[in-house]
Parts: C-alpha cells; sequence; structure tokens
C-alpha cells in the first residue's frame, strides 16, 4: 500500500469517524431527554452558552452539553439563550431546553396578597417570596391592592410593589365613578379610609354592605364609628393586635381611635379589597346604626341604641352559658 493511499484511508477514517459523531450529536439533540419529571434549572445573569450547558447536564436537563451547544449554535440559538428560573419538562429534547431559554419561557410564581393585611405585613410577604430581589420602601397604608401576582425569579420588589399600587390607585378610580350620590365622603381618599375599616370589620362577604352602610349612615349624622379595629390599628400599625381590646385602648387618644375622635382615622388601617371598596361606594339604604360581634365572626345588626342593647344583651347571655359547658 502506498503512502498516497494509506493517508486517504485515514482521511477517510476520520471523515466517516466525525460524520459519525456529527449524527449522534444531532440525534442527542433532537431525541427526548433524559429527564423523567420537569426539572428546575436556574440561569444566573451574564451566563455564556458554554456556562448554561454545563447547568443543563448537571441538572440531567440533557443528555449531552457538546449535543446542545452543537445544535443550539447550528440554529442560532446560542447567543439567545435568556437568564431565569425555568421549568424543563419531562422528556424535553435538547432542541426544545435551546428554543425555551431562547425565547425565554421562565418559570411563572405567584404571591398572594390578602385583604384586610397592612403594608407592613405585605412587605413581611414580598420579603419573603423566594426569587424576588432587593428591598423597598414602604407606600402608603391602604394604597396596594390585595390580589394575586405573577412574577418570574429576579424580578424586584420594588416593581411588584408598583404594579400593586397602581392597581389599587386604578381600582379606586374605576369604583369612585361609579359611586352612589350623597356619599359623605370628600374623595376617593377617604372611600379608601373607610373601606379598609369595612375589610377589618368583617371577613363575610354579605356582611361588607351592612357594615359599609352602618358607618356611612353614622358619618351622615356625625356619630362616631367607634370601630374597634381603628383603636388596634394606632396601638400597632404592624399587624393584628393579638389580644382583646382593654377599656384603656378605647380610651386611648391616638389619631386612628374612632371611639374618642369623631368622623375618619387620617389613614386607612389595611389594604382594602375590591369588595369592602364597592360596598362602601355602594353602601345598601338601611337606617341601621349599630352592629355587634356574635362571637362567631359575624354580627348582629340594630336600628336603635335599645334594639343594639338587646342584642349585646342576648349575645352576652350566649357567652355566658357556652362559659358554663
Amino acid at each position: 500500500m502506498t503512502k498516497t493511499r494509506f493517508a486517504a484511508l485515514v482521511l477517510l477514517a476520520f471523515v466517516c469517524a466525525g460524520a459519525a459523531a456529527f449524527w449522534r450529536l444531532t440525534d442527542l439533540y433532537v431525541s427526548p431527554g433524559p429527564a423523567a419529571e420537569p426539572t428546575r434549572v436556574l440561569i444566573p445573569r451574564g451566563a455564556g452558552g458554554e456556562a448554561i450547558a454545563d447547568l443543563l447536564a448537571e441538572s440531567g436537563a440533557i443528555p449531552s452539553r457538546w449535543a446542545f451547544l452543537l445544535g443550539a449554535r447550528w440554529e442560532g440559538h446560542l447567543g439567545r439563550l435568556k437568564a431565569g428560573e425555568y421549568a424543563i419538562p419531562a422528556g424535553a429534547s435538547a432542541r426544545e431546553v435551546a428554543s425555551q431559554l431562547a425565547a425565554g419561557r421562565t418559570l411563572v410564581r405567584r404571591v398572594t396578597l390578602v385583604e384586610g393585611q397592612t403594608i407592613a405585613q405585605f412587605l413581611a410577604v414580598l420579603r419573603a417570596a423566594e426569587g424576588l430581589e432587593g428591598d423597598v420602601a414602604a407606600p402608603p397604608e391602604g394604597g396596594m391592592l390585595p390580589d394575586t401576582y405573577f412574577y418570574s425569579w429576579g424580578d424586584s420588589r420594588a416593581r411588584l410593589v408598583e404594579r400593586a399600587t397602581r392597581a389599587q390607585r386604578d381600582l379606586l378610580a374605576e369604583l369612585w365613578a361609579k359611586r352612589a350620590p350623597d356619599l359623605p365622603l370628600r374623595g376617593p381618599e377617604e372611600a379608601l379610609v373607610l373601606a379598609s375599616i369595612v375589610e377589618r370589620e368583617t371577613g363575610h362577604a354579605d356582611e361588607r354592605p351592612r357594615v359599609a352602610a352602618v358607618f356611612v349612615n353614622r358619618l351622615r349624622i356625625g356619630m362616631r364609628l367607634q370601630a374597634d379595629p381603628t383603636v388596634a390599628y394606632g396601638i400597632d400599625p404592624s399587624g393584628p393586635l393579638g389580644r382583646p381590646l382593654s377599656r384603656a385602648d378605647l380610651e386611648n387618644r391616638h389619631p386612628w381611635n374612632t371611639y374618642v375622635h369623631a368622623g375618619l382615622p387620617p389613614t386607612p388601617i389595611a389594604n382594602p379589597g375590591r369588595a369592602s371598596i364597592e360596598a362602601t361606594l355602594n353602601p345598601p339604604k338601611t337606617d341601621e346604626l349599630y352592629f355587634v360581634a356574635d362571637g362567631e365572626g359575624r354580627h348582629a345588626f340594630a336600628r336603635t341604641l335599645a334594639e343594639h342593647n338587646r342584642n349585646v344583651a342576648r349575645l352576652r347571655e350566649i357567652e355566658r352559658a357556652r362559659g358554663q359547658r
């Protein structure tokens, strides 16, 4: 065998081996991946193609870093892979993974801000939410709309707070425009204050309109609201007081105490949701001026003080009977 023929055979062998390797990598790129279940992968900001391929291979999301790099480069994805948190579907091919990362189809997370919580409680929830970044200054009380908010890993807490405050502002403007005539409220800001009190007074949706009507009726005649949640908020604005109010609490002259000050307190006492704002701005027409907690989370309503006193006496008798069991 001549040297020329030998060299040609060696070259052919290399070409065949290269072709076989190429087709093998191509097959690995397009075939179903090794993951038997969805795989969570976090791609940090600034990671290059090779680092991303390493992360995917280490997590078991792709069968081969080389197959991923070759295929992603061939299809033009390699320079467009985006940082973020991804949920790679079970059995996804390396090609599908590259397409997912190039499109930035990140895992969507959610955080829920509950009606009736304070700004301090909202911010505690956001600080504990995994994947959100950065701290944020507290917006005014009542200024964030309770709702479920969606976000991606690496989103900022400040941006989410902006979304929640804008949502509350837009909702308040929308509902204020649809308010009942002749409400004893001088603007949307006062509506928000009263709605926050309604929100904290009852957790039952069917009671909100009646509670709102009682407070509106009291404001119309200059009667003090005498709302326990306003007293508790003035003592501890960070959240629930955690104990019953005392006589000294009711006599405390802090600005939010509606037992000692007429009219509305200076700020909301919580973040009200849509239902409480709607009830406040469109309360039913009633002549009820009183309500008292029945010990089971609901309330007994009354039109006159005499009727209210009878409700109080009846409920106290029920409580005494329970205590003797």
